[in-house]
Parts: structure tokens; C-alpha cells; sequence
């Protein structure tokens, strides 16, 4: 049986890729262990609304009931969110078992990647990749998103690494994986709540159409994975000294309680929320949206770009 057996793909997603028309994958944790119910439910249909106001299909990807779901909408969204924590965070060594189980579970950025690439879609939005953790020197704890941006082809629009991480090392393994990491009006290298993180993108493109062009000559090339880095926006972004003091209280409650492995970012996420008062999750919410407009915008000049006659 081949891997493509275990796909289910919904009927909108599917006569769009047949037809050539953008699609857009969305993941799924940040609906499961990213948020608490029932902003959970609003953000993830407000975020499908803001692709198709840009010209592409939203294709939410999640592990229900034995299957690789593409598409996920309507009641079987809602019983994602409602299930928010309870449900399993599927990651690429979790995928066998937990379609062997035939549990529900949100997909990470690296395993929206895998299914999104095996269903053909080509760009996904997300908030922010994983990372190299700070104090990985000791524990070792590399997001296993890094090694599917170096292998997998699918572009991840987002507003960069999460300030959570250690952003310098991050960009170094990127480099190692060969990611290019562009930035989307922007030279600098943003950090989740804030614009800035102190680190330059390989390179800066202020359009649509330009990212599209270099996207389909990394497909010519088999080249793997892109990273599009675009920031928060400006009204919704924190002062990265600002978030620094919350981030730093967070890593030590967790190292308090004996937090590790999958575990750690969505405590350090709720633990953030707590501390804010609820803020960072509106800035969380915010660059999510601009994350879909950005990748909805790319999909649609990439579709048209395949459908030119240059191409």
C-alpha cells in the first residue's frame, strides 16, 4: 500500500489542485495545542476566510480517524478544536502510530509539510517554525522542523522562529539543512511578537510574483524546502525587549516543573498567554492572519506563473 492509500483529501481541495488553482495548506497544532477553546474554533475559520478573500482554497491539515485529512472543515474542524489538548501533537515519527490507533491528532509545521508535499500542495502558512531550544547545547532539542524544510517542497510562509528559541542557532542549522530563508519586505530576520531579531534573511523580495519565480525554479531544481519570513504587523508586534522578560520568566517555570521534549512549547506558549494577559495570543492570532494573506498572495502568482507560457 502506498502512502497516498492513507490521504484524504476533501472535494474542494482536490478539483482545485486538478484544475491548477492555489491552494494554501494550513496546520493544524496551533488549533489543538496553540490555543484554548474556542478561540481555537474562531481563529481557524477567520484564517481559511482571509485565504479565500486572496484568490486561494484553504486546505486545513489534521490526523482523524485513520487518516491523512486535507481540507478539514465544517464539523470535523470543530471537533478538532474542541478536542485541543487531549488530542495527540503528530509529528513525522508519530504518523504510523497514530493512524495505526486512529486517534486525533494536530499536525507540526514539519508533518503539515510532509502531508501537504504528498497531496501536492505547494505553499503552507503557518505562525512560526520550530527551532533549535535555547540551552540545546545540553538538551539536544531541535525541532524536527528544520530537517523537513532541508527535504521536503513546500514553501512555510511565517513570522519567522518563535522568540521562545535560540534564533541565532536556528538560522544555522537552516543553513546546514541548505533552506533558503527569504524575507518577505524585510532584511531582517523576524522573531514571532516582534519585527526584529537582530539577523538578516539570504535575501529580501518585496513581491508576490518575485517569490513565486524563485519557488518554482527551487521545484525545477529538487531542491527541498523555502522559508518565507514575514513579520507581524506593525500595530499587533511587541517590542522584542518587552516579550523578552515574559519569554525568560516562561523557560523558567518550565525548567521548574521538569518541562521537556514535545511538551515544552505549547506549556511555554500558555504560560506566555498567562503572563500577558491574554495579549500575546491576539499578536498570535494577528500574524497568523498575515501569514495566510502572504501565502494566499504567493499561491495565486505561483498558479499563474506555471499557467504562463514562460514557464
Amino acid at each position: 500500500m502506498s502512502a497516498k492509500a492513507y490521504l484524504s483529501v476533501s472535494g474542494e481541495v482536490e478539483a482545485a489542485l486538478a484544475g491548477g488553482r492555489p491552494v494554501v495548506a494550513l496546520e493544524s497544532t496551533i488549533i489543538t495545542h496553540g490555543m484554548p477553546y474556542p478561540q481555537n474554533l474562531a481563529m481557524a475559520r477567520e484564517v481559511e476566510d482571509v485565504v479565500r478573500a486572496n484568490g486561494a482554497v484553504p486546505a486545513t491539515i489534521a490526523v482523524m480517524d485513520g487518516k491523512l485529512c486535507v481540507g478539514v472543515s465544517g464539523a470535523d474542524l470543530q471537533r478538532l478544536a474542541e478536542e485541543g489538548h487531549a488530542a495527540a501533537k503528530a509529528s513525522r515519527r508519530d504518523l504510523a502510530n497514530l493512524l495505526a490507533r486512529g486517534v486525533m491528532a494536530g499536525t507540526t509545521v514539519a508533518t503539515t509539510m510532509q502531508i501537504a508535499a504528498m497531496a501536492g500542495i505547494s505553499i503552507f502558512a503557518t505562525g512560526g517554525i520550530g527551532g533549535v531550544h535555547r540551552g540545546a547545547e545540553a538538551s539536544f532539542d531541535i525541532s524536527a522542523d528544520l530537517e523537513e524544510l532541508g527535504r521536503t517542497p513546500v514553501a512555510v510562509v511565517c513570522a519567522g522562529a518563535k522568540s521562545i528559541l535560540d534564533i541565532a542557532k536556528t538560522l544555522e542549522v537552516l543553513e546546514t539543512n541548505g533552506v533558503p530563508v527569504l524575507g518577505f519586505g524585510t532584511d531582517e530576520f523576524p522573531a514571532f511578537w516582534a519585527r526584529t531579531s537582530g539577523h538578516k534573511v539570504d535575501q529580501r523580495f518585496d513581491s508576490a510574483a518575485e517569490v513565486a519565480k524563485m519557488l518554482a525554479i527551487q521545484s525545477d531544481l529538487d531542491m527541498g524546502g523555502v522559508l518565507i519570513a514575514n513579520p507581524i504587523p506593525e500595530a499587533d508586534a511587541w517590542e522584542a525587549s518587552a516579550i523578552e522578560g515574559f519569554i525568560a520568566q516562561a523557560l523558567g517555570d518550565a525548567e521548574a516543573q521538569g518541562i521537556r521534549g514535545k511538551a515544552t512549547t505549547p506549556f511555554l506558549l500558555q504560560r506566555i498567554f498567562e503572563l500577558t494577559e491574554g495579549k500575546s495570543l491576539q499578536s498570535n492570532i494577528a500574524l497568523v492572519k498575515n501569514n495566510a494573506k502572504v501565502a494566499a498572495e504567493i499561491a495565486v502568482a505561483l498558479a499563474a506563473f506555471k499557467a504562463s507560457p514562460k514557464a
